[in-house]
């Protein structure tokens, strides 16, 4: 427990663990995404459409973006809380220099077991080793396509899609596994190539999960009948490859099936089919440092400046615990035709 912060005694969360804090709905605060920058060198239109994040688009003042220090203090403080999963996400966080150098901090962070990164892999050749080395567990790779000329199209980069290739290549090699495929899906764009990127997928060891296109932000066009539910790519693979279902923790966010044949599982990431909210454990701190409740919340709660104006580790503790205990976020189980249009905060922001 952070030195000076509250004792939460034995208070069980919905997953019948001792949780240090529980909101409104009875969910205990158990994971961390940690957004290391607003950049990105890519510009998916699902997340960063170019018409809107141009060559001019304003991003963060250095001085405005959390420091390596200040991350690792939070982190030290949620962790005394009861977050023991630690996700860094961006922007594209390998775009951030010395990023090892922060895995290292939050690795030796008592009662942090899992710390991951999700990435767009373009920079994994060269620092999976330093990654690996530093201590990060696990690694997520986006991949929404395996069409060299698509990938540059949706991706809106001249990297080319080879470069993702060899840096899941060069993750491999230093023992990151299982690696996990990130793909949105979206009717008309790329759902033509779900059975091709399962393919790829059961060949390389990799796992594959499919996520329903999001109305994350106000910038990403969303539509509703973009959307492919995971119902219906679960179908289609089912027909060429016998799967089924593997029983997983409430908390979990994919529903994984595996493949009877034993090469591997995919996952389905359904929250605008078949939300999952009831089992929602994770806060999100932006780069700019402000904590947010849920994907979707517009309002965050400003921890830079708790930071940088003196506050010790349990006024921050207070700060993030009164918050919590607050928390009624379910966005994905009450959206309707109106919530799409509401004030949210941008994929690149919060990193998903």
């Amino acid at each position: 427990m952070t030195q000076g912060g509250p004792d939460y005694g034995t208070l069980r969360g919905m997953d019948g663990q001792p949780a240090g804090l529980l909101d409104t709905l009875g969910r205990p605060l158990r994971a961390l995404r940690i957004s290391v920058t607003d950049r990105c060198n890519f510009r998916c239109g699902y997340c960063m459409p170019p018409e809107i994040f141009g060559p001019d688009h304003p991003f963060l003042p250095k001085d405005q973006v959390l420091s390596f220090e200040e991350i690792a203090r939070l982190a030290r403080i949620f962790a005394g809380l009861g977050v023991d999963k630690i996700r860094l996400t961006g922007g594209e966080p390998l775009l951030r220099k010395d990023l090892s150098h922060l895995v290292r901090d939050l690795a030796s962070i008592p009662g942090i077991r899992d710390l991951a990164l999700t990435t767009n892999g373009a920079g994994l050749k060269d620092l999976a080793a330093p990654l690996k080395q530093a201590g990060l567990k696990r690694l997520t790779v986006s991949l929404d396509t395996l069409d060299p000329d698509r990938f540059r199209s949706l991706c809106g980069t001249e990297v080319p899609l080879s470069r993702v290739l060899e840096g899941l290549s060069a993750a491999r090699e230093v023992g990151f596994a299982p690696i996990k495929l990130n793909c949105v899906v979206q009717r008309g764009v790329n759902d033509d190539e779900a059975e091709a990127l399962a393919a790829f997928a059961r060949e390389q060891g990799f796992t594959l999960r499919f996520i329903e296109f999001m109305d994350v932000g106000t910038t990403n066009g969303w539509k509703l009948d973009a959307v492919v539910p995971g119902v219906e790519l679960r179908a289609k693979l089912q027909a060429r490859w016998p799967m089924e279902p593997v029983a997983l923790a409430k908390d979990a966010v994919a529903r994984t099936w595996r493949y009877r044949d034993g090469r591997g599982e995919v996952g389905f990431i359904e929250s605008v089919s078949a939300p999952f909210c009831g089992g929602c454990d994770r806060a999100r701190l932006s780069a700019e440092g402000r904590l947010h409740t849920c994907l979707f919340g517009a309002e965050g709660l400003d921890l830079r400046a708790a930071l940088r104006n003196g506050s010790s580790d349990a006024d921050l503790a207070a700060l993030v615990s009164a918050r919590w205990k607050r928390r009624d976020d379910r966005y994905s189980e009450l959206r309707s035709s109106a919530t799409p249009g509401l004030k949210k905060p941008e994929m690149s922001y919060l990193g998903g």
